[in-house]
């Protein structure tokens, strides 16, 4: 088997013909575990004087799909490039523009004395586009503000899964490969020295799970893997007791804990994401003006600034297109003299308040929706798989406003229920692929870098795209179907 090789300090785009999504496990995990400050010693920001911050993240993806020539790979944006006149294909160049337009808009912020903040989450399938179409534009503009140390204050990176896939409906073994994928990319396009900084997560849909067990390994995964904090929506976690967050207590970070069916338990830090989805509130820089009414507040002892968090997506609809390029500037030029009202990455935050003698242990604490029910039926102290089991099937069979599915932008939204025809492939090609190669690994984990194993990682990853669910039967479920089969004739070879 041909295996791939890499320099000593960053890894190459593409191994074995194929995006490199493996094979380097134990040398990120060397890169990103430590405890080093990211922002601190360049943050300009005087924390005495701040009475409140807001965050804002842009969330970008567009999923691979077999529809290039003879079927191949290709981006979802080279699609619609491609075939301009189909649906609203015809905003593809803008989408490209989105995707590349900070790196014009930071640079001439602080080239005119401004202090500007944006974290930025770009899905594994949408960085690898940009190589596939050669996008050199949209590739140097993110390699300025990534790599370039003069804008490295300004801009934080917050990892993701690879390729876009929700966690609640992702098989548990795969969550920290979808993990390491993204990391290895990310390393692969911006270097080493980029993913060390790389701090904070940005979970797909924001759907965060609420079954026990595998909420438990995800943050464990997230912490495997040195993230040190993860974004989560509001309405997605409620207090210890079952009731939903203190009003206020959305402004500050929050100690996000879990409990699995065998009553070990693990947290990370939680920063909530405010309101809806609606991409009006980052477009029309809403979480600046909510921050306006915001004031100090006590964590412990300590008193802090409330930060107001929130994402949206970078691209899509009329108000991120046309609004957010009249309104996201003027702010930065308003704020150059206002030490009251700041902008802030989330790391950053974090760093700060800590910096001042804040204890995360004193952050008010959060669990995933639904779960207190769960610890009624269970002694937490007494917790067995069995247990826990039966008391999930006993409240679902008699509360009608539990369920497991996990919480995303909406209440209303299931990544499950009518996908059965995607969900039921998808959990059969990740069993294929463990069966295969989990024995094989454990005994030599060269074996990731093999083809064989990068491949048929892809198409397992692939197939967990949320699309081939968000976006409706039909032409999308077909993908999906394609993605299915050729994995499977991969593993079966």
């Amino acid at each position: 088997m041909a295996i791939a090789t890499a320099s000593k300090n960053n890894l190459e785009v593409t191994t074995n013909g194929l995006p490199n999504i493996c094979g380097w496990e134990s040398e990120i995990a060397s890169i990103v575990n430590h405890e080093r400050s990211i922002f601190l010693s360049d943050s300009k920001i005087n924390l005495d004087r701040v009475t409140a911050g807001f965050a804002c993240a842009l969330h970008m993806h567009q999923p691979t799909i077999p529809a290039g020539a003879n079927g191949g790979l290709i981006g979802n944006l080279q699609n619609m490039l491609d075939n301009p006149h189909d649906g609203d294909n015809h905003n593809g160049e803008t989408f490209a523009w989105c995707y590349k337009r900070m790196g014009d808009w930071i640079p001439e912020l602080v080239a005119n004395g401004c202090n500007p903040r944006i974290m930025l989450d770009y899905s594994g399938n949408l960085l690898w586009s940009f190589q596939q179409m050669g996008r050199k534009d949209i590739l140097d503009n993110l390699k300025k503000i990534t790599c370039e140390a003069q804008y490295q204050p300004y801009v934080e990176w917050l990892g993701t899964m690879w390729s876009h896939a929700v966690v609640p409906s992702t098989p548990i073994p795969d969550i920290k490969l979808q993990i390491q994928a993204w990391q290895h990319y990310f390393a692969a396009m911006f270097g080493y020295d980029a993913l060390q900084r790389v701090k904070g997560f940005s979970p797909p849909e924001m759907h965060l799970p609420n079954n026990p067990d595998t909420l438990y390994e995800y943050i464990k995964a997230l912490k495997e893997c040195g993230y040190r904090w993860l974004l989560v929506q509001e309405h997605s976690v409620e207090r210890l007791d079952g009731s939903g967050l203190h009003h206020d207590d959305k402004y500050l970070p929050n100690r996000l804990v879990t409990r699995n069916s065998q009553g070990e338990t693990i947290s990370i830090t939680a920063l909530i994401k405010t309101q809806g989805s609606d991409t009006k509130l980052v477009a029309q820089m809403q979480p600046y003006h909510e921050a306006k009414g915001r004031g100090k507040q006590q964590i412990g002892d300590i008193s802090v600034p409330s930060c107001v968090s929130q994402i949206a997506d970078g691209e899509n609809g009329g108000v991120m297109m046309n609004e957010y390029a009249r309104d996201f500037q003027p702010v930065w030029y308003e704020l150059k003299d206002n030490q009251n009202i700041v902008g802030l990455n989330g790391t950053e935050y974090l760093e700060l308040i800590e910096a001042g003698g804040v204890n995360p242990e004193d952050y008010p604490t959060c669990q995933a929706i639904g779960q207190h029910k769960i610890w009624q039926q269970v002694d937490p102290d007494n917790a067995t798989p069995e247990k826990v089991t039966q008391a999930i099937a006993h409240l679902q069979a008699t509360d009608h406003q539990f369920h497991m599915d996990g919480a995303s932008w909406t209440d209303d939204l299931s990544w499950v229920k009518g996908y059965e025809n995607v969900l039921e492939p998808m959990n059969q090609l990740s069993a294929m692929f463990h069966q295969k190669y989990d024995a094989l690994v454990d005994r030599e984990p060269a074996i990731t870098k093999t083809k064989e194993y990068q491949e048929a990682l892809l198409y397992v990853m692939l197939v967990e795209t949320s699309c081939f669910r968000y976006w409706g039967q039909g032409t999308w479920t077909d993908y999906a179907r394609e993605l299915f089969r050729r994995g499977e004739a991969l593993l079966t070879a």
